[in-house]
């Protein structure tokens, strides 16, 4: 295998940690947030620099990193710029399945790894090519509480239910937007779904909403289904083609 280009890479972003592990690039990652936890036994190893909207960017200046993996909307551009004097800084931004197929690649040839990265998305491709299709479902996917936050049409999180033909019921709105259980109940979702991350949501949950929305399909979901990209889409999606084809 040829030389590689960068030696000290310092990730960002959780799914793109991951992604670089899986292209067998864990002895060039010097470090990771604390949200980075895929693969748990890899990451451990790897240098702590904070968080992804808090990175300690004098640690990181004093790592040294050659390249640093970042995400327009998980990292503030307020440290993106603090830190792009210090090394080569790679912006990814990801609002489509099609964007992670795109920056997956763009990674893969960055940092000297096309042809892994090439595996990866044609994998990611065939999964998602032989998910079933049935009815669509008019449905809610929140992913906080206090105050109540789902997601609009600009996000990755609305490309993926679209994709497995659930129709987002705030597609109208943009980014995250906030609601009550008193709109949701007049928006009469067919589906509700609460995810495992940010928010922790529990049984608990479901019965608040039940109140409200007797009649809705309530269901706690693993949210790295629906939000993690990179490689991580390989067994979302296969856990998603199977959850599908049996609700």
């Amino acid at each position: 295998m040829p030389e590689l280009p960068y030696k000290r890479i310092i990730s960002l972003v959780p799914s793109l940690t991951e992604l670089l592990i899986d292209m067998g690039l864990e002895k060039q990652l010097i470090g990771r947030t604390r949200f980075c936890i895929h693969p748990e036994n890899i990451v451990q190893a790897i240098e702590i620099i904070g968080g992804t909207k808090n990175p300690n960017v004098d640690k990181i200046i004093g790592l040294k990193p050659d390249l640093i993996i970042s995400n327009k909307e998980e990292n503030r551009e307020e440290d993106v710029r603090a830190l792009e004097s210090q090394a080569e800084i790679m912006v990814t931004n990801v609002s489509t399945i099609e964007d992670s197929l795109v920056e997956i690649s763009r990674i893969g040839s960055r940092t000297g790894r096309s042809e892994l990265a090439r595996k990866i998305t044609t994998q990611i491709s065939s999964i998602l090519n032989h998910r079933p299709k049935p009815r669509r479902v008019n449905t809610a996917y929140f992913i906080w509480k206090d105050p109540w936050m789902s997601v609009g049409h600009d996000t990755y999180i609305n490309d993926v239910m679209d994709k497995y033909g659930l129709t987002n019921v705030f597609s109208d709105q943009a980014r995250y937007p906030t609601t009550d259980l008193q709109e949701l109940s007049a928006l009469s979702p067919e589906l509700i779904l609460l995810s495992s991350e940010p928010y922790p949501f529990k049984e608990k949950h479901i019965k608040e909403i039940k109140e409200h929305c007797p009649d809705s399909i309530i269901e706690l979901v693993n949210g790295e289904w629906f939000s993690w990209y990179g490689s991580r889409m390989i067994p979302s999606l296969k856990a998603l083609n199977k959850w599908r084809a049996n609700l």
